[in-house]
């Protein structure tokens, strides 16, 4: 492991926050931290912005019109930069991370859309439905595992829908971090949605050339409604719920759709850079379209909305044109790559799943689901070389896996 060697030229207490000043890059090349946040909300103890110098980080592309933007606590956590580089990283610790008595401490990765506050300390940070549930708890995951002892972590992508082979290095350097704190060999690793991907390509050893290997220092893996064999949800329903992303529809959801082209109240309106299938600065979503895989020849399609057919397979509808999932899967799907690639058998993998199919938006019925994920791509085991045991809460959703009573139970049960 590489050692921390940092050195604190000055910290200057301002309205609350501690913070510490930029540090010269490692002899040994590892993370920098920027600053420690210890004033901060939803009971984390704290949260530091580090950095890893290494200069194939890129800086990803984020939808023009700023709904990708970091914002809230968030953007004073990143130094009020809106848009950071992706080798820039949020570590939140909870409460007792340096004292509590369990042996191996836990960090936990989130999906897609989703803040650390809200993924895992305070479910209820958008109000009643953005927990996929009304009502929603106020305390979540974190302040489950910490008050059972566990020192928790929980680390915050510079980019919600990021580059999952950049992401992957980034829990890699979080995970350095932690041992270096704490002078462990391992950590637990929680991950969740989106996160899965990333989560499984560092332990797998799925990197950029530029990468490191996978270090030798996750205990468990525990997978929360895991795209395990990809999704391809999005295109499975013709235009439905495609308004509330397109701006001149009146959407502002902050989520890719298949469609470039889309009518709304008289006229078609074109936003590549809203799709999966954009391309250069259009593409501000590639950790999205790194989960497509196509499920078609198990659950056949809903024909009940417009454009269903060109939607999925591409071309003009009445309403809209989609490039169709095809492009997009070529365009750098990794659902193939990383189920090729063997977990270490030192592992044990975990595999926790939803079964009740709606959200408070929609409604995922082609095939047994939570809602965004089918039960047979969250249950599916390819590449996963150890797993130790896999639930699926048939009434729990998507969202509903990282915060619901008996969710958290079973997690602690496997962490145990």
């Amino acid at each position: 492991m590489r050692r921390h060697r940092l050195i604190l030229a000055l910290l200057v207490l301002v309205t609350g926050h501690l913070l510490a000043t930029p540090q010269a890059a490692q002899a040994a090349g590892g993370p920098i931290l920027e600053a420690t946040y210890t004033a901060v909300n939803n009971g984390w103890a704290r949260v530091q912005r580090w950095s890893d110098p290494d200069p194939n980080f890129t800086t990803e592309h984020f939808p023009s019109d700023g709904r990708g933007d970091q914002s809230g606590d968030r953007l004073t956590y990143f130094g009020g930069t809106a848009r950071p580089g992706s080798g820039k990283f949020l570590l939140y610790s909870a409460p007792g991370w340096n004292t509590n008595p369990k042996a191996v401490p836990v960090l936990l990765v989130l999906g897609a859309t989703q803040n650390a506050d809200q993924a895992w300390a305070n479910p209820n940070l958008n109000g009643a439905g953005g927990c996929g549930n009304a009502p929603c708890p106020t305390t979540g995951l974190m302040q489950a595992l910490a008050g059972a002892g566990y020192k928790v972590f929980a680390v915050n992508f510079a980019h919600s829908f990021g580059d999952n082979y950049q992401q992957a290095q980034v829990i890699a350097d979080a995970i350095e971090v932690i041992r270096g704190e704490l002078g462990v060999p391992q950590v637990d690793l929680l991950a969740w949605s989106k996160g899965v991907l990333a989560a499984r390509m560092y332990v797998s050893g799925v990197k950029p050339p530029w990468g490191r290997p996978y270090q030798n220092d996750v205990r468990k893996l525990i997978l929360l409604g895991g795209p395990n064999k990809g999704m391809d949800t999005p295109y499975r329903h013709g235009i439905q719920n495609m308004g509330t992303v397109w701006p001149e529809c009146g959407g502002n959801l902050n989520f890719p759709i298949a469609a470039s082209t889309l009518f709304c109240f008289g006229a078609y309106y074109t936003h590549p850079e809203l799709t999966y299938s954009g391309t250069g600065a259009n593409d501000a979503y590639p950790g999205a379209r790194q989960a497509l895989y196509r499920w078609d020849n198990v659950y056949a399609l809903d024909t009940s909305w417009a454009d269903w057919y060109t939607v999925y397979y591409g071309g003009w509808g009445a309403y809209s044109f989609s490039p169709g999932i095809d492009t997009a899967i070529n365009q750098g799907s990794l659902i193939t790559t990383m189920r090729a690639a063997p977990s270490p058998a030192s592992v044990g993998v975990y595999l926790l799943c939803g079964g009740y199919p709606t959200l408070p938006t929609s409604t995922e019925n082609t095939g047994p689901s939570d809602g965004v994920v089918f039960v047979a791509s969250c249950t599916d085991t390819g590449g996963l070389t150890t797993v130790a045991d896999s639930k699926t809460l048939w009434f729990d959703n998507h969202v509903m896996l990282g915060w619901e009573a008996n969710a958290v139970n079973q997690i602690k049960s496997w962490l145990a």
